[in-house]
């Protein structure tokens, strides 16, 4: 019988042996015996990396849709590569995506935006001119066919 001190201390030693041991816990209806301290630790841990990583995606998108829209003395070596990276991280991001994280990337897409635009300044030496404010509805950043 596992014991929550010494789900506790496993959880310091081997993480993934500890969510193991959790897992046949709550299978086996067992809930007084988890370790609730680092379990919930875990989830919210979990949640935070599902958004940052769908944050991630639609940051990439966008800085790709800028650079191909608007780097227009980059466009023609780099259109190829610019669309397939926008395609392959659309894909990820669909795939990723649930009613929840969606909702969050609405809340937050204008934020995205910020820190996307401040890189393809950068990266473009602050030399092309580059919409202040989001021109992407969130749809238009996740149909896989959309390049404006």
């Amino acid at each position: 019988m596992i014991v929550t001190t010494n789900l506790s201390q496993l959880y310091e030693t081997d993480d993934y042996e500890w969510l193991l041991a959790n897992i046949e816990l709550l299978k086996q209806g067992r809930f007084n015996e988890l370790d609730l301290e680092n379990l919930i630790e875990e989830l919210e841990d979990l949640g935070n990396e599902r958004k940052n990583a769908v944050e991630s995606l639609l940051q990439q998108i966008i800085r790709h849709l800028l650079l191909y829209q608007y780097w227009q003395i980059e466009v023609e070596r780099n259109s190829g590569h610019w669309q397939a990276e926008i395609y392959s991280f659309r894909d990820q991001l669909n795939a990723k995506l649930t009613a929840n994280l969606r909702n969050h990337l609405v809340g937050q897409r204008l934020k995205i935006y910020q820190r996307a635009l401040g890189y393809v300044q950068r990266k473009t030496n602050y030399e092309v001119d580059f919409p202040e404010e989001c021109p992407y509805t969130l749809e238009q950043l996740l149909d896989i066919d959309y390049f404006g």
